[in-house]
C-alpha cells in the first residue's frame, strides 16, 4: 500500500473520531500530541513579562480543551516612535477632532434645557483664577532658571549648531547624516557645516502679542506694529495673575456682563473697598547677562547645576500644560504662530502653503504643549567620546536638546525620555555587523 494512500485512510479516520467527539481535528491532533505543545510554550520566556502559567498545573486534556491563548505584556515599552514632523504643505492635525467637539457641544447642549442657567465662571468672566497665581510666578521663575542655567552648561557642555539650517548637535563632534536642508544643501549633499550654538537654537522663541485687555477685540491688521510682542510662555503667565511693571495688563474685580455673544461691559467697581493688601507674591527672578556668566567649576558642580536644569526644565513644561487647560492658547494650523488668548488676531501675516486662499490670515486651533514650547530633538549619543556612525543612524535614538545637554553633564535620564532614546538597544560596532541584524 502506497504510503500517500495510508496518509489519507489516517486522516479521515480521524476526521470521523473528531466529528463522533464534537472536537475539531486541529484539536484532536493536538490531544494525541500534548507533549510537544507544552514543551514549546513552555520554552516561551520574554524579559518584559512572564508568560501566564496556568497550562504547567493541570492535566494535557483540560488545557487543550480550553483553549486558553498566553498574554505577553511589555510594562517597560522602548523604541517609541518620535511625534510626528508634518511637512509645511500638511496642516497640523486639530487635539480633539471636530466630530467629538461637535458631539460633546450637543451633548452640554441636551443637558443644560430645562436647567437654571449658570454664572460664567473665571477666566472667562473677566477675573483671575486665584488658584493659578502661584502656580504662574513659579512657570516664570522656571524659565528664567532654566535659561540661566543653560547658559552656565554651554560653556562646558558643547554644543553645535549647522550654519545652513536650524539642526544642532550635542557633542565635540557634529552627526555625519546628510540631513541639511539649508541653502545649497544639493551643492554640500546634504552634509551640515557646524558651529557654535547659542541659548535660542536650545530654546526656540515662540512670540505672542501682549494684550492689555485679554477679552478686548481682535487685533486688527492695522494694530500689528502697534502691540508688542513677548515670548508667549511669558504672556501666559501674565494673563494668569503675573504682575510685570513693564508689560501693564487689566485686572478686574468684578465679573463682566455680557450684551451678547461677543459684546459686554465691565461692571461699576466703586462700590467695592479698596483692595486689601494680599499676601506677597514669589520673587520674580531677573536673567543674567552673557558677560557676567560663570561657568561650574568641578564635576560635582556641573552635575548638580545639570539635575537642577533639567528639574526646571520639568517644572516649566508641567506647570505651562496645567496653565493652558484654563487660559486658552491658539495656534495657526499652517505655520508655528501662537496667541495666548479666547481668540486669535486678525493679522494677515500667515505665508504658509495656501495663505493667498485665506488671505493671509491665520488658521487659528487649539494649541498643545509643544506648540507652546517646541522641544527640538537631537540625536543621542552614547559615547561622549566617540562620534556617531554615518552607516548606524537606525540605532541611535534622540531626545530633546535640553535633555541631551543635561545627561552629558551628569544627571541622571528621566523615566519618560527612555524610550526614545533607545537606551536598551545594542548597538553594532561596524556596518558589517549592522547587516547581521535582523
Amino acid at each position: 500500500m502506497a504510503w500517500g494512500s495510508v496518509n489519507s485512510q489516517f486522516g479521515t479516520a480521524l476526521l470521523w473520531h473528531a466529528k463522533l467527539k464534537n472536537v475539531s481535528p486541529r484539536l484532536q491532533l493536538l490531544e494525541n500530541k500534548p507533549q510537544r505543545v507544552l514543551s514549546s510554550l513552555d520554552s516561551l520566556k520574554l524579559a518584559c513579562s512572564p508568560v501566564a502559567p496556568e497550562l504547567r498545573g493541570r492535566r494535557p486534556s483540560e488545557n487543550l480543551g480550553q483553549c486558553k491563548a498566553a498574554v505577553i505584556r511589555c510594562d517597560h515599552p522602548q523604541n517609541a516612535d518620535l511625534p510626528r514632523s508634518y511637512s509645511k504643505k500638511e496642516k497640523k492635525p486639530f487635539p480633539v477632532p471636530i466630530v467629538e467637539l461637535r458631539r460633546a457641544a450637543r451633548e452640554r447642549f441636551k443637558n443644560s434645557k430645562g436647567q437654571p442657567r449658570r454664572p460664567i465662571p473665571p477666566p472667562k468672566n473677566g477675573l483671575v483664577v486665584k488658584s493659578l497665581t502661584p502656580l504662574a510666578y513659579s512657570v516664570l521663575n522656571a524659565r528664567i532658571t532654566l535659561i540661566n542655567n543653560l547658559k552656565k552648561l554651554l560653556k562646558v557642555v558643547p554644543v553645535q549648531g549647522c550654519k545652513w539650517c536650524n539642526e544642532i548637535h550635542v557633542g565635540q563632534f557634529g552627526h555625519p547624516f546628510r540631513s541639511c536642508k539649508g541653502p545649497t544643501a544639493s551643492i554640500r549633499k546634504g552634509e551640515h557645516e557646524w558651529g557654535d550654538a547659542v541659548i535660542e537654537d536650545i530654546l526656540v522663541p515662540i512670540e505672542a502679542y501682549h494684550l492689555y485687555d485679554r477679552l478686548q477685540r481682535r487685533i486688527t491688521h492695522d494694530e500689528r506694529f502697534s502691540i508688542p510682542r513677548i515670548p508667549a510662555l511669558v504672556e501666559l503667565c501674565i494673563q494668569a495673575g503675573v504682575d510685570l511693571p513693564e508689560y501693564p495688563t487689566k485686572r478686574r474685580r468684578k465679573p463682566i456682563i455680557r450684551i451678547g455673544k461677543s459684546e459686554f461691559i465691565d461692571a461699576d467697581e466703586s462700590d467695592l473697598p479698596d483692595p486689601e493688601t494680599e499676601a506677597p507674591m514669589p520673587r520674580i527672578l531677573t536673567e543674567i547677562p552673557d558677560g557676567e556668566i560663570n561657568p561650574p567649576s568641578s564635576a560635582e558642580e556641573i552635575a548638580v547645576l545639570a539635575e537642577e536644569t533639567l528639574q526646571a526644565w520639568e517644572k516649566m513644561r508641567k506647570g505651562a500644560k496645567r496653565l493652558m487647560k484654563m487660559y486658552p492658547v491658539r495656534v495657526c494650523g499652517y505655520c508655528p504662530e501662537v496667541h495666548v488668548g479666547p481668540s486669535g488676531h486678525k493679522a494677515q501675516v500667515c505665508g504658509a502653503y495656501k495663505h493667498q486662499q485665506r488671505n493671509g490670515q491665520h488658521g487659528w486651533q487649539t494649541a498643545v504643549l509643544d506648540d507652546l514650547i517646541p522641544p527640538r530633538y537631537v540625536w543621542h549619543v552614547p559615547d561622549v567620546n566617540k562620534p556617531l556612525a554615518r552607516e548606524l543612524r537606525n540605532f541611535y535614538g534622540q531626545a530633546p536638546a535640553v535633555v541631551e545637554i543635561c545627561i552629558q553633564a551628569g544627571a541622571a535620564v528621566p523615566e519618560h525620555y527612555k524610550p526614545t532614546m533607545r537606551l536598551d538597544i545594542g548597538i553594532p560596532k561596524d556596518a558589517k555587523e549592522a547587516e547581521m541584524v535582523v
